[in-house]
């Protein structure tokens, strides 16, 4: 087990990555395992994330009122994410350190420049199985490497325009559905395990208290100028993790 000021070091690193979500929606599992990261190994960071992001995107699922329309939607991409994440989960295991560094901030840095960026082009129409297809798909390869598979998912929803209420109730579907096989794989190859579950599990209410706290952020602030500045310390948090990798 870790010692303490390492866990309480964790338990911040939620309470954070907590209210980033609560105040712009998205970035939970960005910030915890690319912070983590830091000064943890990889294989740890990633498993330490499974309960708070499941249990933080059942709250975020229920408070945006997913409905059974939004499931039929998108039932292609659901299918190939839960597939292709839990099929993945059984490489990361046998991952070298150095390589999950580099992935992870190969996501970190995706996610960082895809979200300052112009928005992508829009789908074409009579494209949407296939890009369903292509993003389920790539993001749970990513996602089973890293418990990070929303740079895909934010680049097809953006891409696809859809509306803010919708963006809110898909991308947290994505995530919930996607933290389901993320969870039972890790605890099937070892990565979840009697050190790490139960400390994922004490991570559930620091995020959960940083999402409430965020919540409160986005009322009084302007969530925007907040999100951008997270971008960017993401991307430099990113590349630091790629020169780990490296070097």
């Amino acid at each position: 087990m870790f010692l303490d000021q390492t866990a309480l070091a964790i338990a911040a690193i939620f309470i954070f990555a907590g209210i980033v979500k609560g105040t712009v929606g998205i970035g939970m599992p960005t910030v915890s395992v690319g912070l983590m990261s830091q000064f943890v190994p990889p294989h740890m960071a990633i498993a330490i994330v499974v309960f708070p992001l499941l249990f933080s995107n059942i709250w975020q699922i229920i408070r945006s009122k997913v409905s059974l329309k939004t499931v039929l939607d998108y039932w292609l991409l659901i299918a190939l994410l839960v597939v292709s994440l839990w099929v993945t989960t059984f490489f990361t295991v046998q991952m070298p350190a150095e390589f999950l560094l580099g992935v992870i901030g190969t996501a970190i840095v995706i996610f960082a420049t895809s979200s300052l960026a112009k928005s992508p082009p829009k789908l074409p129409n009579g494209s949407n199985p296939v890009a369903q297809a292509v993003t389920g798909i790539s993001a749970g390869i990513l996602g089973g490497l890293t418990s990070i598979w929303s740079p895909p998912i934010v680049t097809f929803l953006i891409a696809k325009r859809v509306e803010n209420d919708e963006f809110v109730r898909a991308a947290g579907l994505f995530v919930f559905v996607g933290a389901i096989p993320l969870t039972i794989g890790y605890w099937q190859t070892g990565l979840l395990n009697g050190n790490t579950a139960p400390l994922s599990a004490m991570m559930i209410l620091p995020t959960l208290i940083g999402f409430s706290l965020g919540e409160i952020i986005r009322r009084r602030l302007q969530p925007e100028r907040f999100r951008t500045v997270l971008l960017w310390i993401f991307l430099l948090m990113g590349i630091n993790l790629l020169r780990r990798a490296i070097f």
